[in-house]
């Protein structure tokens, strides 16, 4: 307290007067209360308990109950007659019958040693399902066995799985055997703070298995995509030079509407509004989304996936963004109000839509569960595909080999933000959806075929030969939809 104090009293009573003060307080009252996304207070009690509420899947698949058969030792009849012989000096005789109707029927065998009958007796009287063999001394049970009424099984300790919660998309399965080594394993990597702390709050530590089963299927899902437009591009007022040149003042170079509207109008004398500029670029967007992924090529070994923030009427928004390390295209785009795993699961399969079936790949991301969850729906539910793996990297620091390694790949998604918010900033939000859908795909047809890169030697990221002769940007616009549409 005493240097917070300090801090103060030296440094920011000198530095601000006391109308930037009061500024200052509605900034950290905005960041006390969680209203922005982007900014999160250090967090000390996160150090001293890693493990409290921390979100993990299990790697391991569940068993299907109705396909399952529990594990039995083999053994030999014959092997254990003999050890008997020599441990005891005589044979093994048959059991011994008082009736007939206790005989055991010649075709059944003991399920452990494959024992013959004669050597087998019913332990469970007039029902008869269940024999007990002389030999190895095992239960077992002979005829129908019962069905089980769980779904699931354990894939540690091949106990029955409960419903633990359900909600729309998803059902979570829960494992609650003590002994069970996933829980073992869980509870040894508490320390003596969070094992204190369990006692009092066991629901924020996972420590059972758990499982997540989906009501939806891959197939189902996919990436936002532009409305159809009410406006038709055969039949506007203005050629497609007009919507050339609109789209690089728009899109390209980042002009709001009306500005893009006043600069046609003063510069070249062409008379449109800016509702105009928006109609034709929504019409653009709804043919140059299909362009885009039907034209982005193959899919980098290495890719980094991100989600950035954008308000629409006052709400935050996430655009899903992925990227290839190599060359440098945007894989993937996606548009969500939610940031869960359902749109992170879409996202990813645009993402390996187009990848090779030898080629394996690898995703950075940071610390958002959605892409844990994502990864390991995409791998049980894909089995044409390789399977992907995914790098965490979390943090602002390099605090393990991971992070190290891949820090780089995590911030060139993090530039590809700044570039799309450069876009994006002169709007300051949008009214609709339908506005940003347009945007985003307009920003990625520009990022991908018309955008120079630097790291490619001025090259674009997705190279199209009908462009190579053109030099203009807005007959690069046109081309790009005589050739979408």
């Amino acid at each position: 307290m005493k240097s917070l104090k300090r801090l103060v009293l030296t440094i920011i009573c000198k530095l601000f007067n006391k109308q930037q003060l009061l500024s200052l307080i509605k900034v950290l009252i905005v960041i006390l209360g969680d209203k922005h996304p982007d900014y999160k207070v250090k967090d000390s009690f996160k150090k001293k308990h890693p493990h409290y509420r921390e979100f993990n899947v299990d790697p391991l698949k569940p068993l299907d109950a109705a396909e399952f058969i529990e594990p039995t030792p083999k053994l030999d009849y014959r092997q254990l007659l003999e050890e008997y012989e020599q441990e005891h000096n005589k044979k093994l005789k048959p059991i011994n019958r008082r009736s007939k109707s206790s005989k055991v029927a010649k075709n059944v065998k003991c399920p452990v040693c494959s024992a013959p009958h004669i050597y087998l007796s019913y332990n469970n009287g007039k029902k008869r399902s269940q024999v007990r063999c002389k030999i190895c001394g095992e239960i077992s049970t002979i005829g129908k066995r019962f069905k089980r009424k769980t779904k699931y099984l354990c894939p540690y300790c091949h106990r029955a799985l409960y419903k633990w919660k359900e909600k729309k998309n998803v059902t979570y399965y829960k494992c609650d055997h003590k002994d069970c080594p996933c829980r073992k394993q869980n509870l040894s990597k508490l320390n003596k703070k969070e094992l204190e702390l369990r006692k009092k709050h066991p629901e924020h530590f996972k420590i059972n298995y758990q499982y997540r089963d989906y009501h939806f299927k891959p197939k189902n899902l996919n990436v936002a995509a532009p409305y159809r437009p009410t406006v038709d591009l055969n039949r506007i007022h203005n050629d497609l030079n007009v919507v050339g040149l609109v789209l690089t003042l728009h899109i390209s170079y980042a002009i709001t509407a009306r500005k893009t509207a006043e600069m046609l109008k003063n510069i070249w004398g062409i008379n449109i509004s800016h509702q105009t500029v928006l109609n034709y670029a929504e019409v653009v967007a709804y043919y140059c989304h299909n362009f885009n992924l039907s034209n982005k090529g193959p899919v980098d070994g290495l890719n980094a996936v991100d989600e950035t923030y954008k308000k629409i009427r006052g709400i935050w928004h996430y655009i899903w963004l992925v990227i290839g390390t190599q060359s440098k295209r945007i894989n993937s785009y996606n548009l969500s109000d939610k940031r869960d795993t359902k749109n992170a699961i879409a996202t990813l399969l645009e993402s390996i839509r187009t990848a090779d079936d030898d080629c394996p790949t690898t995703f950075i991301s940071d610390g958002n569960p959605s892409y844990q969850a994502a990864t390991h729906f995409v791998n049980m539910n894909t089995k044409d595909n390789p399977e992907i793996d995914l790098k965490t990297v979390i943090g602002l620091q390099n605090k393990d080999e991971v992070s190290k390694k891949y820090r780089p790949y995590k911030q060139m998604i993090e530039r590809l933000n700044r570039t799309f918010k450069y876009h994006t900033r002169t709007q300051n939000g949008f009214n609709a959806t339908k506005g940003a859908i347009t945007k985003l795909v307009l920003f990625v047809t520009h990022y991908n075929f018309l955008r120079p890169h630097k790291a490619l030697n001025y090259q674009t990221p997705v190279r199209i030969e009908e462009l190579s002769g053109i030099r203009l940007m807005q007959n690069k616009w046109i081309k790009i939809i005589s050739l979408a549409a």
